[in-house]
């Protein structure tokens, strides 16, 4: 496995499929391939989205001390991917990086601690999956604005939660990071 270091630490990768007259199989973790590509991470809680098309989900994120990493792939259709740098003392301090994630690449995200993320359904029935290094902690989640970072979503109406709409901007945020 070949990991591209997008921004400070955060990692895009392909992972391992083949493909034969009965279908295809995904390896969605392994944990010495990715300690080889120099990403080291402890899976504690995984789960998946299902979304519909121009949906919008974040820019999520879990504060200190319960903040995590995340593996996040889609398995099912077509998301456009978004990460954003929040660690104050990062040279990537405050940049994005997006691209296209799908059943079809195989492509998949590492996202370390301090970073945003947050993705645009590109199809209906859209299923986000999310290897994650801490368990959920309600108290701790939260997020920026998606439409504060600079970016380009590519749709006119959105779909998009109240709680999403809810975060204060980029420029706002006092990054604990």
């Amino acid at each position: 496995m070949v990991a591209n270091n997008i921004l400070n630490g955060a990692y895009i990768f392909t992972m391992p499929s083949s493909e034969d007259d009965r279908g295809t199989f995904v390896k969605t973790f392994q944990e010495s391939r990715l300690k080889k590509a120099g990403i080291d991470f402890v899976l504690r809680e995984s789960y998946f989205s299902s979304s519909k098309k121009d949906v919008i989900r974040g820019m999520h994120f879990q504060l200190p001390p319960h903040q995590h990493s995340k593996v996040v792939f889609c398995q099912q259709g077509a998301i456009l991917d978004v990460i954003v740098d929040m660690r104050k003392d990062s040279p990537t301090y405050g940049e994005y990086f997006a691209d296209e994630l799908s059943a079809e690449n195989n492509k998949a995200y590492y996202i370390p601690e301090g970073f945003a993320h947050g993705f645009r359904a590109l199809t209906d029935n859209a299923v986000t999956y999310y290897l994650v290094s801490s368990e959920y902690n309600k108290e701790h989640d939260t997020g920026i604005r998606f439409d504060s970072i600079g970016f380009d979503w590519g749709v006119t109406n959105p779909i998009v939660s109240a709680r999403d709409r809810s975060f204060v901007g980029l420029e706002e945020f006092e990054s604990p990071f």
